[in-house]
C-alpha cells in the first residue's frame, strides 16, 4: 500500500470518532450503520426518525464522493474481484451484522468508546473472521491478485 498516509488515517479516525460522538451527544443515538440502514429500510413508523437516518446515510455517501473526488491519485475500483463475489460478501456481512446485533461502526467505534465488553467481543470476532476470510479468498481461491 504505497499511498498510505498516517495523517490521512489519523484525520479519518478523528472525523469518524467526532461524528459518532456528536450523534450520540446531540440525539442520543449510536452511529451503528447497520441499525440505521435497517430502520430506514424496514418498518420505521416515526417519520422524524426516518428523516435523520436518511440524512445521515446521504451524508455518508456524499462525504465519500467528495473524498473520492479530492483524492490524488484517484482511487481505482478493484477489477480483479468478480461482481458475484462482492454481492455474496455483502449479503454475508449483512447477515453477520444482524447476527452480531450490530456492525463494526456500532460495536467497533461506538461500543468500544463506551467500554462495552459485548462490543469488544463482537469486534474481535469481526476482525478475526475478516482476517480468516481474506486469507482464504486470496491464498486458497487466489482471488484478488497480489494487491493488499
Amino acid at each position: 500500500m504505497s499511498d498510505f498516509s498516517v495523517v490521512h488515517a489519523l484525520l479519518g479516525g478523528v472525523l469518524i470518532g467526532t461524528s459518532a460522538a456528536l450523534l450520540l451527544w446531540l440525539t442520543g443515538h449510536v452511529a451503528g450503520i447497520s441499525g440505521i440502514v435497517g430502520r430506514v429500510m424496514f418498518a420505521l413508523q416515526d417519520s422524524n426518525e426516518w428523516v435523520w437516518r436518511a440524512l445521515f446515510l446521504l451524508g455518508l455517501v456524499i462525504g465519500a464522493k467528495l473524498c473520492y473526488l479530492g483524492a490524488a491519485p484517484a482511487p481505482v475500483a478493484r477489477a480483479d474481484f468478480p461482481v458475484w463475489l462482492l454481492v455474496v460478501a455483502g449479503v454475508l456481512v449483512g447477515f453477520g451484522a444482524s447476527l452480531g446485533k450490530g456492525c463494526t461502526s456500532g460495536h467497533g467505534v461506538c461500543g468500544l468508546g463506551r467500554f462495552s465488553l459485548r462490543s469488544l467481543v463482537a469486534t474481535v470476532v469481526f476482525l478475526s473472521v475478516a482476517i480468516l476470510t481474506t486469507t482464504v479468498v486470496r491464498h486458497v481461491f487466489s482471488v484478488g491478485g497480489g494487491h493488499v
